[in-house]
């Protein structure tokens, strides 16, 4: 995963070089290369290996992937959405340098990852990434960045906001499936598209991400009541603080720990047709999601 992850990060410095207007591109940059674990980019990489392909046919995919989710933090951390003044150990966006640079910064990364996913010379130069894949693959980050996905799970999270009561846990899930796993969808689905996997290889990959999409939120439920700041790297105790419902306080923290045990196994289950080599990444990646400390 570190090596992978340093594969991406060198891939992202050099899609979003310190051009001008200098601001747009420093608030760009630092939100995009200030830390971060690089999952939906390294399972995009390694979906694409599970369908027959290799990490030059995937990395405008994981760069695009990456530039999304690090827009959606942007985004999130504004004061009219979740008002978080830290992320990755360090100050926000919108309070490293201002409101309207944020939104601006966070637009920006959105046009530049559709740019990068969809033009021809981001691939290899040997056709082995053909153009009715790429554009499948733009219809599905499409879908499942949009109203259909990432935005319909933001703004349901923030109608269930502060309501007194806690939500259902359909509600809940519907919630966390759009707005936590469609994004870790995206980067397997995408992955697996361009490497070239069949309709019934891509689908149960979809259900792997999706499983380990929710089971992403749940851990991240349960870190939040569990672990300090500093440990997280960014503000504990928010969710309880803003009146959201949350796995421990809907299940408590015992169920919540058994339902993320489920999802892991489910995860495991879709891949057990593939080849066990090349799925070894993807069962490490869900793994670490499972299992990770922050």
């Amino acid at each position: 995963m570190l090596q992978k992850a340093a594969i991406v990060n060198r891939a992202l410095d050099e899609a979003v070089p310190l051009d001008r207007p200098e601001r747009i591109h420093e608030a760009m940059r630092y939100s995009l290369l200030g830390g971060g674990k690089r999952v939906r980019p390294v399972l995009c990489l390694a979906a694409c290996e599970v369908a027959g392909g290799w990490d030059a046919c995937a990395m405008p995919a994981a760069v695009a992937v990456e530039m999304i989710h690090t827009m959606s933090l942007i985004h999130d951390d504004l004061p009219c959405m979740d008002d978080d003044d830290l992320r990755r150990g360090r100050p926000s966006c919108h309070r490293a340098f201002d409101e309207p640079t944020a939104v601006l910064a966070g637009d920006a990364l959105l046009a530049l990852a559709f740019g990068r996913l969809a033009d021809p010379a981001s691939y290899p130069a040997d056709g082995s990434v053909p153009p009715d894949r790429v554009v499948r693959a733009v219809g599905e980050l499409s879908r499942c960045v949009g109203a259909e996905g990432l935005v319909a799970g933001q703004v349901a999270d923030l109608e269930a906001t502060g309501l007194g009561n806690p939500v259902s846990l359909d509600k809940l899930e519907f919630i966390h499936l759009h707005k936590t796993a469609a994004l870790l969808e995206a980067s397997v689905v995408l992955g697996a598209i361009v490497g070239g996997a069949s309709d019934d290889q891509i689908e149960r990959l979809r259900k792997y991400a999706r499983c380990i999409g929710l089971l992403f939120q749940v851990v991240d439920d349960i870190l939040d009541v569990t672990k300090s700041s500093e440990e997280l790297g960014k503000t504990a105790g928010k969710d309880l603080a803003s009146d959201k419902t949350t796995y421990p306080k809907l299940l408590g923290l015992e169920k919540s720990r058994e339902f993320a045990e489920g999802l892991l196994k489910d995860s495991k289950e879709q891949l057990s047709g593939f080849d066990p080599i090349k799925t070894a990444p993807l069962l490490h990646l869900a793994n670490y999601i499972a299992y990770r400390q922050k």
